[in-house]
């Protein structure tokens, strides 16, 4: 039994020093599960608390708006911050709902319904660029509003998708943060 337990936190912490070394979620982890940076950096909404539920107003049974973030605490050498909104509930795998990178980092509030200033917005699992609200077919889906402090600003086209992101950040996370919402349709 000691074996086994001395095992299983070997990979641990395996697992977490490759995350932390590269800045992506060990293989493990992936689907969505997003926890803060080993820095101060926080985003937080006025909408929703973090694990609560998102209101109607900001998905498809809304106006489907994107909900205020507050943007707290990026290290001071940061180039620029960078927004991942998914679903990993989603059937078909994780569902990229908002995606805006190049952000000014000493921009610190998004208004309700606008997208951050300067940034750039690619596409999402929608087709398009810009915010598309939780809109789950069934059951309760998690929404992770994931925010970046990056070392550089990105060299990405609007066309770029998650995936191209997600790659082009590796190796240039200086903190990042997430705020969890929840929502199942009415």
């Amino acid at each position: 039994m000691k074996r086994i337990m001395i095992i299983v936190g070997a990979v641990a912490v395996v697992a977490l020093g490759a995350w932390l070394l590269t800045g992506r979620r060990p293989a493990a982890t992936t689907g969505g599960e997003f926890t803060n940076g080993a820095g101060n950096m926080r985003i937080e909404s006025a909408a929703f608390e973090q694990g609560g539920e998102i209101p109607s107003k900001y998905t498809c049974d809304g106006p489907d708006i994107s909900p205020p973030l507050t943007i707290i605490g990026a290290p001071a050498d940061t180039k620029s911050l960078a927004l991942l909104v998914d679903d990993p509930d989603s059937v078909g795998g994780n569902w990229v709902h908002w995606l805006v990178w190049n952000i000014d980092p000493t921009f610190t509030q998004i208004a309700e319904g606008t997208a951050p200033r300067k940034g750039i917005e690619g596409i999402t699992s929608f087709g398009r660029s810009g915010w598309g609200g939780p809109c789950p077919p069934s059951g309760t889906h998690r929404y992770f509003f994931k925010v970046y402090a990056l070392d550089i600003s990105l060299d990405l086209k609007p066309s770029a998708d998650g995936a191209e992101f997600e790659k082009a950040i590796v190796g240039h996370i200086l903190d990042k943060a997430g705020l969890l919402g929840n929502y199942q349709r009415k």
